[in-house]
């Protein structure tokens, strides 16, 4: 699709729309533990963002789980699918700012969530129809903080990247939103929070929830000037 100047919101999804870093992170030592992996200090932190090759191979070659990375995703994939089956964490407030978003602007979603896991999780919250793009980061060539994941969704809508606001909550994730040129609305992760430098390079607005998320924080940064930088409290 070809680029214009239209402006967009692009959402993370994984702890910015579902309460979800804390289950991949205890599927993923499951996992690991069931098969002889032995988990390390920065394992946790290493893999957010990662895409399902870049995740499944970092288990196999740096915590040493037994298996091809296929073998590894397919086995932590079907775990997840089987938690979210029965119930999907999603956060307070996030279905609401979902609905207002769709009103005033085209949504894409950026995720480095497996395909499978991405659909799921919006059909059955009834968010599909909502989004206009989803893209997986396992769809592009590199997950975040590359910014692979949100130059593709911005290309699938026809926008352009600087005039399009990313919703995100990690540190992996303000990278890759920042580098591909998007303004970056943080929602700091609680449990993983980001570096505050990198919160405070990457961050045009940063948020204390999702409830805050309204039309007028948008709608301001749309017509802010791509070219600053500071970050502000809304």
């Amino acid at each position: 699709m070809e680029q214009s100047s239209l402006a967009s919101v692009v959402f993370d999804m994984d702890g910015v729309l579902i309460d979800s870093e804390q289950i991949w992170d205890n599927t993923r030592r499951r996992y690991a533990a069931g098969h002889g992996g032995m988990w390390t200090p920065s394992a946790t932190r290493a893999m957010q963002g990662m895409n399902s090759r870049e995740w499944a191979t970092y288990l196999a070659d740096s915590v040493g789980v037994a298996g091809t990375p296929e073998d590894i995703n397919a086995g932590v994939l079907a775990e997840l699918l089987d938690t979210y089956r029965r119930s999907i964490p999603f956060l307070p407030g996030a279905r609401d700012a979902v609905v207002r978003m769709a009103a005033i602007a085209p949504l894409g979603l950026a995720s480095s969530s497996n395909r499978e896991i991405i659909d799921l999780v919006l059909q059955l919250s009834g968010l599909d129809s909502y989004f206009q793009v989803t893209v997986s980061a396992e769809e592009v060539p590199k997950g975040k903080p590359a910014p692979d994941v949100y130059r593709a969704t911005c290309e699938e809508l026809g926008a352009n990247p600087l005039t399009s606001i990313a919703i995100e909550d990690s540190e992996n994730g303000l990278r890759s939103a920042h580098a591909a040129g998007l303004r970056v609305v943080a929602i700091p992760n609680q449990d993983f929070p980001p570096n505050p430098t990198v919160l405070q390079s990457t961050a045009t607005v940063v948020l204390d929830d999702i409830s805050q998320l309204q039309p007028d924080v948008v709608r301001s940064l749309m017509q802010h000037n791509p070219a600053e930088s500071a970050t502000r409290s809304a």
